[in-house]
């Protein structure tokens, strides 16, 4: 995991730790509120960057898959913005 990554997950894991319930309580909504667009943001960073990837001179679907550790299709859902199953998916035509 990438010391951005762990330093994220740390935050997060201190929040159990908050000793006053009612403190801990506060904190978590906080967290939980703004969850929702920060995945919509943190999913658009993502894309940018695999569509950086997928810019570079010889760069293929199945190279950034390789580079990244995950497959050719997930690399393609992810620079066309698609998450979640399938079945949300337009149809081709």
């Amino acid at each position: 995991m990438t010391e951005e990554a762990q330093r994220v997950f740390d935050a997060i894991d201190a929040l159990h730790g908050i000793a006053d319930p009612t403190e801990r309580a506060r904190a978590l909504t906080e967290v939980l509120k703004a969850l929702p667009g920060q995945n919509k943001a943190l999913k658009e960073a993502r894309q940018s960057a695999v569509k950086e990837l997928l810019d570079r001179p010889g760069a293929s679907l199945r190279t950034v898959g390789a580079e990244l550790g995950v497959s050719f299709s997930t690399v393609q859902d992810i620079a066309k913005g698609y998450s979640g199953s399938g079945r949300s998916r337009p149809k081709a035509d």
